[in-house]
């Protein structure tokens, strides 16, 4: 039976435990961080003050004139060791479409104007990103980079930053490129970005080094609460959730965006058991399964 690494914990000053589950990124490493996050958010322990996920980490903040930090160890190990088994990690998540505008005027004329901190300025990020996986035909990237979900593995850097990681495919299948060699000193907001293989869509305009090869047609952070999926909360992304790219052309992009200014866009989103260990047997085609009928 498949089990994951025994988790490594270390003290962190007076008030934080980090928690590292595996050294290297892997979906069922994330899995595993979620399901133990939940299960301390679920019993309300009294003391901790703060948890946050990571790609497969997570780290706790706890107020030690409450709670020692010895007893707040053993609830980690008790929890870590339930949390093991991909059978017993089943998680409540959403599959979020995110319409995408690839290779669009946006990000190629971000391409050009911060081509003095790239690694081969003559080349888009797009035309980057394709060389890098070895596509010639821009529409077999797209296909590539869109034909499976995301998951999000945590949130964080600006408000509302979100880092999917691809599901479902082998590691030679997956697009990654490397990072600006110099971040840019202004990213616009919603454009879609890879750095090495997470993708992320930029929450706000800001600085930023991943390469752009899109620009989403949502926000996935809204200040000012126009959108009805989000009047609960600023911002779109969950960990856990799995996010869809959809390409679309430009026509299509102008009115999902009149459709955000308007506040009439509702996110087409379900909500979705996920079984890791379904995923682990079944691989690319458990996440198709998920995908019928979205």
């Amino acid at each position: 039976m498949f089990t994951l690494p025994e988790t490594r914990f270390d003290f962190g000053g007076d008030e934080y435990i980090y928690a590292e589950i595996s050294r290297d990124m892997s979906a069922e490493s994330n899995f595993k961080a979620l399901a133990i996050v939940n299960e301390l958010r679920e019993r309300n322990i009294p003391g901790i003050v703060d948890i946050v996920p990571s790609n497969a980490s997570y780290l706790v903040r706890y107020n030690p004139e409450i709670l020692s930090p010895r007893d707040l160890l053993d609830y980690l190990k008790e929890i870590d060791i339930t949390k093991s088994d991909p059978a017993e990690l089943n998680l409540s998540i959403r599959m979020v479409e995110i319409p995408t505008w690839y290779d669009d005027p946006v990000s190629r004329q971000y391409s050009e104007r911060f081509k003095n901190r790239h690694q081969e300025p003559t080349l888009s990020n797009f035309e980057f990103a394709m060389k890098a996986n070895g596509f010639t035909d821009k529409e077999a990237f797209i296909e590539a980079h869109s034909r499976m979900p995301n998951l999000i593995t945590m949130v964080g850097f600006l408000p509302g930053t979100a880092w999917g990681f691809p599901l479902g495919l082998e590691p030679g299948e997956i697009i990654q490129t490397p990072k600006y060699l110099s971040p840019r000193t202004h990213t616009p907001r919603q454009g879609v970005g890879i750095g090495g293989a997470f993708t992320v869509v930029y929450p706000v305009n800001g600085t930023g080094s991943y390469q752009l090869i899109g620009m989403s047609a949502v926000p996935v952070y809204d200040a000012d609460k126009r959108l009805i999926d989000l009047e609960d909360t600023y911002f779109l992304a969950r960990p856990g959730d799995l996010w869809k790219h959809r390409p679309i052309d430009e026509r299509e992009y102008n009115q999902i965006v009149a459709e955000v200014e308007q506040g009439t866009y509702r996110y087409h989103m379900k909500q979705i058991d996920f079984s890791p260990q379904e995923y682990v047997i079944k691989g690319k085609a458990y996440i198709q399964e998920l995908m019928e009928g979205f």
